[in-house]
């Protein structure tokens, strides 16, 4: 069975990298899908910054793929195949905003599944917002992001 796992991964941290490594472990495939322009963010990376640092952060992973997408979730899970989206969990409010998601999704693709599963510990403060804050101000994030990520955050805060 093939999954999806959506997300704007601006940029992907060692969270997102944890639920994709437990997530290709239950499933043939993962597609890891890159949102191009997720409303209301601002993003950091652009499209081709965050396919190709997630590409890096998986490229280990021989079941993981990963792609952009611009149109709805569960348009982009038709086209590539998928029947289950994965998401992660890391606090009440993300179950809140999830599970509000979920029943869209489930309304606009009713075969679609839904699996999330709970952030690891010691990955359940770590959200790229934060993470893009604190590395901006010179912060130590090696042990929240993948190497390749740490770098390119480097590069564009100039430090």
């Amino acid at each position: 069975m093939i999954a999806i796992y959506p997300g704007s991964f601006d940029p992907i941290t060692n969270g997102h990298l944890d639920i994709a490594e437990r997530s290709a472990k239950l499933f043939d495939k993962l597609i890891i899908g890159v949102f191009e322009a997720p409303q209301g963010k601002r993003l950091l990376f652009t499209t081709a910054e965050r396919v190709k640092l997630a590409r890096l952060a998986t490229a280990k992973i021989p079941n993981i793929e990963v792609k952009s997408f611009s149109t709805l979730t569960v348009d982009f899970a038709r086209k590539v195949g998928a029947g289950v989206m994965v998401r992660g969990l890391r606090a009440n409010s993300d179950f809140e905003w999830e599970f509000e998601m979920a029943l869209m999704n489930q309304k606009l693709s009713p075969n679609l599944e839904f699996v999330c599963l709970m952030a690891n510990q010691k990955f359940q403060f770590v959200s790229a917002s934060l993470l893009k804050e604190v590395a901006s101000l010179g912060a130590n994030i090696d042990e929240l992001v993948p190497g390749g990520v740490v770098s390119a955050l480097k590069q564009k805060f100039g430090k």
